[in-house]
């Protein structure tokens, strides 16, 4: 699954890409399925609203995104919805989970919904990434660092092509990142998938085949 953008400029940001040079925006990039994309970003050039233009939350900027040749912006809902159900999955910068569910009520309503992941396997996730006394919590209750390891976990609960990513390990301190790099790594794989990582610094969490500079 092919993901091309070209000339893409958020309104808000119009004046500041004008004089400025980038490496993303008002130009024309594209990346194929298992390519590992890095995007340095820092602070004001637009890295949460990237995201959300790939993955159809944004709507207002100029230019096209294409995801395997079809423009987002004349995607219809329906097939929106069934994009993010098999073919490209998040992780938030802001986890967004349901405040008033558990944190495997969170995980377990994706894999249900997508039918990809086995509950044992499921759990085996949650485990590996230290939640397993975490599981019957209600996710209000949660700290960040056990918010953004349960948004890991439920990204990897469906089938995707692209897995993107908004300052995934934000919160983790370093032992958490690297179980979270190892189970990311290992998913996307299995999937052969194309990952695109946005963050504000310089980083080696993943093998990446192309960093670019937003």
């Amino acid at each position: 699954m092919k993901l091309s953008l070209e000339g893409v400029v958020p309104v808000p940001l119009r004046e500041k890409v004008s004089i400025g040079m980038s490496g993303m925006w008002n130009t024309s990039v594209s990346f194929n399925k298992g390519d590992y994309v890095f995007i340095q970003a820092p602070s004001g050039t637009g890295k949460t609203t990237l995201i959300h233009i790939l993955y159809g939350l944004r709507n207002d900027y100029t230019g096209d995104v294409k995801w395997q040749g079809k423009s987002l912006s004349s995607t219809d809902n329906e097939t929106l919805a069934a994009m993010r159900t098999k073919n490209i999955s998040v992780i938030f910068q802001d986890m967004r989970l349901f405040p008033e569910l558990t944190a495997w009520e969170n995980i377990d309503i994706k894999r249900r919904l997508t039918n990809t992941v086995n509950e044992n396997e499921a759990n085996e996730w949650m485990d590996r990434l230290g939640l397993e006394d975490k599981k019957n919590s209600i996710g209000s209750t949660l700290s960040y660092g056990e918010q953004q390891r349960v948004a890991i976990v439920r990204a990897l609960m469906q089938p995707f092509e692209w897995l993107l990513m908004d300052e995934p390990f934000s919160h983790l301190d370093h032992a958490n990142t690297q179980k979270a790099i190892s189970l990311i790594l290992e998913v996307v794989k299995k999937h052969k998938a194309g990952m695109l990582l946005a963050d504000l610094d310089e980083n080696t969490f993943f093998p990446y085949t192309q960093t670019i500079i937003l």
